[in-house]
């Protein structure tokens, strides 16, 4: 006798090594985090440094700049500082230089 059963939430493993992409689900609550905490940190400081290897998560930060900028009515810049950093910060904000 075959016994069929319903998988849920299964999905294909990646290639060795590569990441495993986000669910939608789990995408809309790292960049819920992302607008609160750098938010919070560009409120208090000017600015934000945040790790980003890969293109996907230079792209999110982009759109957490975007929604930030929508959100005060005022513009949050992006620059690539390094290959795994990004940083956020209001016009005249400037972050102190990398040690």
């Amino acid at each position: 006798m075959v016994v069929i059963r319903d998988l849920y939430n299964v999905r294909p493993r990646p290639a060795d090594g590569a990441p495993t992409p986000l669910t939608d689900e789990e995408e809309r609550r790292y960049r819920a985090v992302l607008f609160s905490e750098l938010g919070n940190e560009i409120a208090d400081r000017g600015w934000a440094r945040y790790p980003a290897y890969t293109p996907e998560e230079r792209r999110r930060l982009f759109d957490v700049a975007h929604r930030l900028t929508a959100h005060w009515g005022q513009r949050v810049l992006v620059a690539v500082e390094d290959p795994c950093r990004v940083r956020l910060h209001l016009a005249g904000h400037e972050a102190p230089p990398l040690s």
